[in-house]
């Protein structure tokens, strides 16, 4: 490939019909670019688990897919409350997710801990009342 390839999204916040789009379209275009299966399936996981997460908690926001020959790197920006203990919410089942939310089958605490499971690397940098970054990288 040698040369390096962005796409950009726009996520909805409270859009739950639109949630996993930009994920599934970030999917096909690495299968048409002959990216492995693994690293296929480790992108759109943690993808999707950040853009339900820009969903339920942030208004939305915006993510950044850059693809090299090395990795697969993802940025997630959103201007939401930010998190206030970020060691608390990577802990497996940790959720401030809104009790409407919950009814509709998401917020169950698992998209920070899976984000990191699926992927090499993952920052998270998170101002209170201004909003969270995460980058995240898959190594092809």
């Amino acid at each position: 490939m040698s040369e390096q390839l962005t796409f950009t999204y726009s996520i909805d916040g409270d859009d739950f019909t639109r949630a996993g789009e930009a994920s599934s379209s970030v999917k096909n275009k690495l299968k048409m670019l002959g990216v492995s299966s693994e690293a296929i399936r480790k992108v759109a996981i943690a993808m999707y688990e950040g853009e339900i997460n820009m969903v339920i908690h942030a208004d939305g926001g915006t993510i950044d897919v850059s693809v090299s020959d090395d990795d697969i790197t993802m940025v997630l920006a959103d201007k939401g409350p930010g998190i206030p203990d970020i060691d608390k919410a990577m802990q497996e089942g940790y959720s401030t997710a809104r009790e409407e939310v919950r009814s509709l089958g998401f917020g169950a605490g698992m998209g920070l801990p899976n984000m990191k499971r699926f992927t090499d690397e993952m920052q998270i940098d998170t101002v209170l009342g201004e909003g969270t970054t995460i980058t995240m990288k898959v190594h092809l």
